[in-house]
């Protein structure tokens, strides 16, 4: 009888350690999962790698993510870096960066981050197929630089980032001097799918454009003598904004289908000709302008001051660049590459390339006095 209770006694221990060890895995395994962003299977965008690498003591793991999407093309990847730097050390936020490129660059790219300062952040790169624009676009000689295939990747949000509500997407030409947290929660108004910088309305526009004609109204995009577009019903001096820097409610998003309505009009500008011939900025800012009329909240103005990458931009005191919560290079003129205004406050940022295929290009260099 004592003997029974000894093998009784014996494999309740047994059941009890199994428990436990089956306990503590499954603890391992959530902790995994905690910080793993899951892929995504759509074709066309596919995940490379993910690396949550964020120390504990950075970031709180208890804190909401901040989804950061920017491009990162070979010939401008310096910004893309710069950007990432300067957002990385203004905030204690839980930022995860998506990353999207093309699959040549994705090694350089890499080797870049893993063999600097930001090897501790959280990425995730992103493969752009160019297959997704076909029959989308057409080239157009004089706005060559507009119709690189990573301009439209910001179309496609909710792919690239599938599994969360809200996100932001930048231009690889800026640098963030406030904290990115602040931006995520921009409010945008019930129904209201994104939220961007209005032209007409930005400080930038305010200290910098005199008699800037149609550059800043719908005009300035869309060709109004086409019948399609006189169809809409759209104000042709509606004001227009800025689709460099923006803030996504994904849900929205999703709910309204707004990347088959951007493909839609791109489509439709393939066979009609809709936009202006004399566009007055990015080739992507047409259908968004028409997706969104009157349709979008907005975002503090100081978190886009523009021109920078123009001459207009000059005309900027030191002490408005110092408080700006985030600068954008547009234009012509990009802070790597010819002359561009406060440069300085650009390459503050910028980490050199290790292996050597990206470097600076300064024809004069510009002091902005900022300190």
């Amino acid at each position: 009888m004592s003997f029974r209770k000894v093998n009784i006694i014996i494999l309740v221990l047994a059941v009890v350690f199994f428990l436990l060890v089956l306990h503590h895995n499954f603890l391992g395994l959530s902790s995994l999962l905690r910080n793993e962003v899951s892929d995504s299977g759509i074709v066309g965008l596919q995940p490379i790698d993910f690396i949550p690498n964020a120390p504990h003591d950075a970031v709180d793991g208890r804190q909401e993510e901040v989804p950061v999407v920017i491009a990162a093309s070979e010939d401008r990847l310096g910004g893309t870096i710069a950007a990432i730097n300067s957002i990385q050390h203004n905030t204690r936020s839980n930022v995860i960066f998506y990353i999207v490129t093309l699959n040549h660059t994705a090694d350089h790219l890499r080797s870049w981050l893993s063999s600097s300062t930001l090897k501790s952040i959280r990425y995730k790169i992103v493969n752009f197929d160019t297959k997704l624009l076909e029959g989308k676009i057409k080239e157009e000689p004089d706005q060559g630089e507009s119709v690189k295939p990573l301009t439209f990747a910001r179309f496609y949000l909710p792919i690239l980032v599938p599994s969360a509500k809200k996100a932001i997407y930048m231009d690889d030409d800026v640098i963030v001097q406030g904290d990115i947290l602040a931006l995520y929660n921009t409010p945008l108004k019930p129904g209201h799918a994104a939220a961007f910088s209005e032209d007409c309305d930005s400080v930038s526009t305010k200290v910098v454009i005199r008699g800037a004609g149609n550059q800043y109204n719908y005009i300035g995009y869309l060709d109004y003598k086409k019948e399609r577009i006189r169809k809409l019903s759209m104000k042709a001096s509606t004001c227009s904004f800025n689709p460099g820097v923006f803030v996504a409610n994904l849900t929205e998003w999703k709910r309204q289908n707004i990347t088959n309505q951007l493909e839609k009009w791109m489509k439709l500008n393939v066979e009609e000709g809709l936009y202006s011939r004399t566009l007055a900025g990015s080739i992507t800012t047409p259908p968004l302008l028409i997706v969104f009329y009157q349709q979008h909240s907005t975002i503090d103005p100081m978190w886009n001051v523009r021109h920078l990458g123009s001459s207009a931009g000059k005309r900027y005191s030191p002490q408005f660049v110092k408080a700006a919560k985030l600068l954008h290079w547009n234009g012509h003129f990009k802070p790597w590459g010819r002359t561009a205004s406060f440069t300085d406050v650009w390459e503050k940022w910028y980490i050199p390339d290790p292996t050597g295929k990206f470097s600076l290009i300064r024809r004069h260099t510009e002091i902005s006095n900022i300190k």
